[in-house]
Order: C-alpha cells, then sequence, then structure tokens
C-alpha cells in the first residue's frame, strides 16, 4: 500500500469510524436513557464515568444555548477547511492524516445531531477529581479533542526535530 493510499485511509477511515461509533451510542442513549438522570451501567466504571443524557442546543460546554442550527454552519465551513488543507499535506505524515480525521469525524457527529434532532446528544459524564464538574459530552467531543492533541504534539515534535542541536 502506498503512503500516499495510507494517508486517505487513516484520514477517510477516522471520519467513518467515528461518525459510526458516535452515532450508534446517541441512538442507543436516546433509546435508553432518561433525559437528565445520571445512570451507572456498570458499577465497576461508577467511580469514572456516569451516562446522562443531554441536549445540549448550544455549542461546546453547553454556551449560548437555543442556536444550535446557527453554530451548524461554522463546523461545515471547518471540514471544508481541513479537507482542502489535507491535500497539501505530506503524504508520510500519517499522524497528521489520522488526527484530521478525528477532528472531522467528531465535528459531522455533532453537526448531524443539530441538523437531524435540533440540538446535540451528550452523555459522558465524568465523576473523579478534579473534573467531576466537567460538562457532558460525547464520543464526537472526544474525537475532536484527541484529534487536536494528535496535532499539537506531531507539531510539537515536528518542531522539536528541526531545533538546531545546542554545541
Amino acid at each position: 500500500m502506498t503512503l500516499r493510499r495510507l494517508g486517505r485511509l487513516f484520514f477517510f477511515g477516522s471520519i467513518a469510524l467515528i461518525l459510526i461509533v458516535d452515532q450508534l451510542t446517541k441512538a442507543w442513549v436516546v433509546a435508553h436513557l432518561p433525559l437528565y438522570e445520571p445512570s451507572d451501567l456498570w458499577q465497576w466504571l461508577a467511580p469514572i464515568l456516569s451516562f446522562t443524557y443531554v441536549r445540549n442546543t448550544g455549542v461546546a460546554f453547553g454556551l449560548f444555548q437555543g442556536l444550535s442550527r446557527v453554530f451548524a454552519l461554522l463546523p461545515v465551513l471547518v471540514v471544508v477547511a481541513v479537507v482542502a488543507f489535507r491535500r497539501s499535506l505530506p503524504v508520510g505524515d500519517l499522524w497528521v492524516h489520522l488526527s484530521l480525521g478525528l477532528v472531522v469525524g467528531g465535528a459531522l457527529g455533532n453537526v448531524i445531531d443539530r441538523l437531524l434532532r435540533g440540538y446535540v446528544v451528550d452523555f459522558l459524564d465524568v465523576n473523579f477529581r478534579p473534573l467531576q464538574s466537567w460538562p457532558v459530552f460525547n464520543v464526537a467531543d472526544s474525537a475532536v479533542v484527541v484529534g487536536v492533541a494528535i496535532l499539537l504534539l506531531d507539531t510539537f515534535l515536528a518542531q522539536a526535530e528541526e531545533a538546531p542541536a545546542d554545541a
């Protein structure tokens, strides 16, 4: 398999994987969990994570509630920009292709919710300190955060490699 094909696989494969997992988990949550009531589905996971079905009509962390459809356009523009930018990347930079795929998959997952439901389904509720007050989130949000983290780490490591060594 060529590097070009591998880069495409990392990019489009991660988009597809995130969209499938995100939409399946959200469909399950809507069908099985009560709205706004924390549920501990597995006792062993309860100290770390609960599942709380929340309808987010705002943007990240529930800010600007009620403007869900307005904020559906911004991620679409970001997706278009990322897809266009990805074409200019070196074919062998697989971590960047993967990270951009995670960001695009996450963004599209939440856009689908905003367009079909009018809100984003959030359900992952962190219980451990110091994050127990963290806003409820979903798989798509996690993919965006992980994608950005990989991109930042890759950028940092690439800059460290290019920096001249001190004598």
